[in-house]
């Protein structure tokens, strides 16, 4: 072979292997690739692992950095926007002023008198049917000027008041006993039922036959009137009572006496305090009965006068009377609602 052919012809991979430069043999016997001990590590670790250096590093290095090595946004949830709420609404109480009350209460009674004025006055209604407001008011000044209208109201308000005390007390009683107890209901509440489908006025006749025509006949028909709504009453607040307040009660060592008087009647007095105010709006109509027979002094003894001679005035004055008394007994039972259960002004809508 010549020295020509020597020159031209390619070199074997040994003698190539050797012709190289000390730098290609170093870059021949290391990876294709220089990668770091940083870049080695973030190729060993997982994407989502991986350092801002490894990230600097490999972009360096001309390699695309994968899309799972940037890490995810993460929101902070108070970055995000509130989104709209209601704002609440006021729930505490908003009373009216005293006058403004006083006023919206006493609007429509006004409006009704005045009726009965213009009426009575204008002709449109005659006199002997209905009397006008000036001859009750001279009626009314008749009696004050007598002193029969004191007396008359003094032993109207004794005779109501023992009756109610005597019957009302007696529905409670017997309420608070069905209420509580099964065999109570069994023994108590029958006969309860019986009693209030008969009317109280057809036991007036009975009633004086056993005790006459006095007084105790006036307070037993009083009393007989006022125990059934009472009965009833106490009866569903009783039963209404929660069945864990009374147990909690009990854990606290509060039994018999204790635990009714402590928990289960504070508990019904709503109910107790309605039974109240229906039962004296019932004994005005028992006393109306009670004191027409047998008696010398009274609101109804004043009705029964009143027909037998044909004074309308005095009539209409006696109506009057017991709705001011009605309206009385209202207003003391509002007192005691506010002074024993305060929280109830805060339902009512204003």
């Amino acid at each position: 072979m010549t020295l020509e052919g020597v020159a031209q012809a390619p070199p074997t991979p040994t003698e190539g292997a050797a012709a190289a430069s000390p730098a290609a043999t170093s870059s021949a016997a290391s990876p294709p690739i220089a990668a770091s001990p940083a870049v080695t590590s973030s190729a060993t670790a997982p994407p989502i692992a991986a350092s801002p250096i490894a990230t600097s590093s490999a972009t360096a290095s001309g390699i695309a950095a994968s899309p799972a090595v940037t890490s995810p946004a993460v929101t902070s949830p108070a970055a995000a926007p509130p989104g709209e709420l209601e704002p609440p609404r006021y729930l505490g109480s908003r009373r009216r002023r005293p006058a403004v009350s006083t006023a919206v209460r006493v609007a429509v009674p006004l409006l009704l008198v005045a009726a009965w004025w213009y009426g009575t006055g204008s002709g449109a209604i005659s006199p002997d049917v209905l009397a006008g407001p000036g001859a009750v008011l001279g009626a009314l000044g008749e009696l004050i000027a007598t002193g029969q209208l004191g007396d008359y109201l003094l032993a109207s308000a004794r005779r109501a008041g023992l009756g109610v005390l005597a019957g009302g007390g007696i529905g409670l009683l017997l309420g608070v006993v069905a209420g509580l107890s099964a065999l109570g209901e069994e023994l108590i509440d029958p006969t309860m039922q019986m009693k209030r489908a008969v009317p109280f006025l057809a036991l007036v006749p009975l009633f004086i036959s056993w005790f006459g025509v006095e007084e105790t006949f006036k307070v037993v028909l009083i009393a007989v009137a006022a125990v059934g709504p009472m009965y009833a009453y106490s009866y569903l607040g009783v039963r209404g009572v929660d069945r864990k307040t009374v147990e909690a009660a009990r854990g606290f060592g509060l039994t018999g006496p204790r635990l009714v008087l402590g928990v289960v009647i504070p508990t019904a007095l709503p109910n107790i305090l309605m039974a109240l105010r229906i039962c004296l709006s019932v004994s005005l109509t028992g006393l109306i009965a009670a004191e027409q027979i047998g008696a010398t002094e009274g609101i109804g003894y004043l009705v029964t006068l009143a027909q037998q001679y044909y004074r309308s005035d005095y009539m209409v004055l006696c109506v009057l009377i017991y709705a001011v008394l009605g309206l009385l007994i209202d207003l003391a039972i509002r007192s005691v609602e506010r002074l024993a259960m305060p929280w109830r002004g805060h339902v009512a809508v204003r």
